[in-house]
């Protein structure tokens, strides 16, 4: 953690080990269970998985409203900042335990 004994984004990207990006409509097909009525709903659906240091997992999700607005990259985006806000209480969390204030 900082030398100012407060969480920063540094601290919280320096925690990430690992990123992962999948659609909902990727999860059915590993599943092997796709309505084809729901394949467009499903590809809107964007699910980041953050891999922290000790192991613990978070994620963050993005679904567009408007498939005509559907863009992999925003979806992607946007699902990392929802991941990434999971984090923010967890090591404050961490943080307050080391510092037993």
């Amino acid at each position: 953690m900082g030398t100012e004994q407060r969480v920063t984004l540094i601290d919280i990207r320096e925690n990430i080990v690992g990123e992962y990006y999948f659609t909902a409509l990727d999860g059915a097909r590993g599943e092997g269970r796709i309505d084809p009525e729901h394949e467009k709903a499903l590809s809107l659906l964007t699910v980041c998985v953050l891999v922290l240091r000790n192991g613990f997992v978070v994620t963050g999700e993005s679904s567009c409203v408007n498939p005509e607005n559907s863009d992999a990259g925003t979806g992607k985006r946007l699902a990392y900042h929802h991941a990434l806000e999971k984090v923010w209480p967890l090591m404050g969390y961490a943080l307050r335990e080391h510092l037993k204030v």
